[in-house]
């Protein structure tokens, strides 16, 4: 990621939420990010996935000239917030094994970003970005969470994103159960100021120890 030392505008971190459920683990987990990221001098912003109209992909192998898709939709504004982004969280629950289905189709209409560039040779993202993934469960089961994580580091090298920081929350199934795990929410917003910080510093934030 390259950005100039005298550059005051405040650093802007994208969230990305796969969740469904309004006000469910997913959506607290990713506030409490983004809170962490505000609290550090950052820009926050939030994408829904399941708010958005979204068509899947169509493998239609067709582009336009700056490596986005030709389907209109609510993907044009994805396309521009992931572009504009110095950092990403993206956030789901685990659903039959892997990320909600919503998020899956925003992540496949990425397509065409990797088609520009390994096809045709053109870069649609001009620096790289860091990118913290949340990942919730109502099971402790790893292969679910490797799952998930699977789809999103395809995404994040897709985007020009290193993923530099990972939270699995498992055993929460009930509509805010997180709340009771300040341990959780802590280490969210503990991510959310690193990449910050690491952002501001004009380069991606180190993996949490």
């Amino acid at each position: 990621m390259t950005r100039s030392p005298e550059r005051r505008e405040p650093i802007f971190i994208l969230g990305i939420s796969g969740s469904p459920r309004a006000g469910g683990n997913t959506d607290l987990l990713l506030e409490e990010a983004l809170r962490g990221a505000r609290a550090a001098g950052a820009r926050a912003e939030k994408i829904v996935a399941n708010a958005l109209r979204i068509a899947p992909c169509q493998e239609c192998d067709r582009t336009r000239s700056d490596g986005t898709c030709r389907i209109r939709d609510d993907m044009r504004e994805v396309y521009a917030k992931v572009a504009a982004a110095d950092a990403i969280v993206v956030a789901t629950p685990v659903f039959f094994g892997s990320v909600s289905a919503q998020l899956k189709i925003l992540v496949d209409r990425f397509q065409c970003a990797w088609i520009a560039r390994h096809r045709r040779g053109r870069e649609p993202y001009d620096r790289e970005r860091a990118c913290a993934f949340i990942c919730v469960a109502a099971s402790e089961r790893r292969d679910f969470f490797e799952n998930a994580r699977a789809v999103v580091r395809h995404f994040c090298a897709t985007v020009r994103a290193r993923c530099v920081e990972e939270l699995f929350c498992g055993g929460l199934e009930a509509k805010g159960a997180v709340r009771g795990r300040p341990e959780a929410l802590r280490r969210a917003r503990e991510i959310g100021r690193r990449l910050a910080g690491g952002a501001s510093r004009g380069r991606p934030a180190a993996p949490a120890t």
